[in-house]
């Protein structure tokens, strides 16, 4: 399912262009006012025109929604939030009709505390399923049996069943309890679990913190410097490689270059290239250090340069994502339009795949969420905020009140809007992905930092006899940038037109594309 004008003859994941949808706020058709699949359905020509290749679903199971559907009480199902599996094969098929890829999040560290795997091995010490979860005695001093640390707060990744006296684990909420990975039954089960999405037509899947599965068999306690950091952060164990091994042999084991792509929240690119094994583990690994990363050309600069040095030696294929449902937008982040154009330009020059976050290409900014209507365990509220169709009151939603409040200006930088106006943010995206797609350098080709003056950062890409140069500007001032010669083809700043000659200069926080030669 190749729409691209270039000449792809690799996996189609390392091509594409990744469209993440939380599907909460993507758009609500049934006037409750979240999201749900057929909204998702109605909306794909949106992506097709846009021109990304694959969608991926934020988690759509059966859920209680402690933590929003990362808590999942059934892999093999649809939530009727959502709608019903027959909602998701339609959605799937549709999105196949129009050659795009469809992944789905998986959750494997952990349950829901309502799945009936848990329920059964809360139910006693002897029941079937209680090595399913990590279970240990209390401490010496009767708490918890080590010092780790959950997420989203600083307590015990621990909680005490008072029937059994035994503690449970849970590196997230205590509705979140951790399967224990050493098990072969869990395995087995995990496995089965992807093989009925697999069989039903979907492409891949996006691994939710996959390097937390293995856990160290003794459960020592975290050194006293690290006590305040959640352990899901510290967990990096050798027992996880064999597993992704596993998971990949059964990926390879169908048609269609089925993927998958691991939450890897280890901000160390070095951590991060283990992952991907002799190319025998995750096929893509998401690299998080950029959501961390200032506006500063330094900074950027050495993230550049470290993934580069990491992965590239060992074969592995980058990731790369400037926003997403766990932080905020880079919008936001950065804190103007014109970084945030210039920032589009720098993501889809990469050597690698690129996630966008739905929303992002409006230029959407995190929504201000009054704390009577905080719903998110992890203070992630502002960046999930509902996706405006329209300039309505409803914003092309069926419900005037959504789950969480509009993002600021949603009057403006709605989709319908933006679609009008050829300067803007949608727009840009829009020409970013076409001169990708058409472009075998900014597809498959080699990627080399030049030497620039201060505050720019560039990089040639090269395939065969096509290149293109990537030049971003983090400073607010004009700059001078002399020794590249060519076309823009694209360039953040709505003044600057595209088939001019580069003039080697670039404006304040401007980003261009420029096709090299005379």
């Amino acid at each position: 399912m190749d729409r691209g004008s270039t000449e792809v003859a690799e996996p189609w994941w390392r091509s594409g262009v990744v469209y993440q949808i939380y599907p909460r706020s993507f758009c609500d058709t049934d006037g409750d006012g979240v999201g749900d699949l057929e909204g998702i359905r109605r909306h794909l020509d949106h992506l097709t025109w846009l021109g990304v290749d694959a969608l991926w679903l934020s988690p759509v199971y059966p859920s209680p929604m402690a933590d929003f559907g990362y808590d999942v009480a059934d892999y093999c199902d649809i939530d009727p939030l959502f709608g019903s599996l027959d909602t998701f094969d339609a959605l799937v098929a549709e999105a196949h009709r129009r050659d795009l890829r469809v992944i789905l999040d998986w959750v494997p560290n952990h349950t829901s505390d309502q799945h009936a795997w848990f329920r059964e091995a809360r139910s006693g010490p002897d029941a079937a399923r209680r090595d399913w979860y990590v279970w240990r005695d209390p401490g010496p001093d009767g708490g918890p049996p080590n010092n780790w640390v959950a997420a989203f707060s600083p307590s015990p990744a621990w909680t005490l069943d008072e029937a059994s006296g035994q503690y449970y684990l849970h590196l997230f909420l205590p509705e979140q309890p951790d399967l224990n990975w050493a098990n072969p039954d869990v395995r087995s089960a995990m496995h089965d679990t992807l093989r009925f999405w697999l069989d039903r037509g979907v492409d891949g899947f996006r691994a939710d913190v996959v390097h937390c599965i293995g856990k160290a068999p003794a459960l020592d306690d975290d050194p006293p410097e690290y006590v305040p950091l959640p352990h899901c952060i510290l967990n990096d164990r050798p027992e996880t490689h064999p597993m992704l091994r596993d998971l990949r042999r059964l990926l390879d084991g169908y048609e269609g270059d089925r993927m998958m792509v691991g939450e890897v929240v280890l901000l160390d690119p070095a951590l991060v290239a283990s992952y991907y094994g002799r190319g025998d583990e995750l096929q893509l690994a998401f690299n998080f250090a950029p959501l961390h990363t200032a506006w500063d050309a330094t900074r950027w600069r050495d993230v550049l340069t470290r993934t580069q040095a990491e992965l590239e030696p060992i074969g592995a294929w980058p990731t790369w994502v400037l926003s997403n449902h766990d932080n905020p937008r880079h919008r936001t982040r950065y804190g103007s339009t014109a970084r945030a154009r210039a920032a589009a330009v720098l993501l889809l020059g990469l050597r690698g795949t690129p996630f966008l976050y739905a929303g992002e290409e409006l230029g959407l900014e995190d929504a201000a969420v009054p704390a009577d209507r905080v719903v998110d365990p992890g203070g992630r509220d502002g960046c999930r905020a509902p996706l405006p169709w329209d300039a309505s009151e409803g914003h092309g939603w069926a419900s005037l009140d959504p789950w969480l409040p509009w993002p600021p200006h949603s009057d403006r930088l709605d989709v319908a809007s933006q679609r009008e106006d050829p300067d803007s943010m949608l727009h840009l995206y829009r020409r970013l992905l076409a001169v990708r797609r058409g472009s075998p350098a900014l597809v498959r080709g080699d990627q080399e930092l030049l030497d620039l003056p201060e505050g720019v950062v560039g990089w040639r890409r090269r395939y065969r006899d096509d290149v293109r140069v990537v030049l971003v500007n983090f400073t607010a001032g004009d700059v001078a940038v002399p020794g590249v010669d060519g076309t823009v083809e694209v360039s953040s700043c709505p003044e600057r037109r595209s088939t001019a000659a580069f003039d080697a200069t670039l404006g304040g926080d401007e980003a261009v594309i420029v096709r090299a030669g005379p």
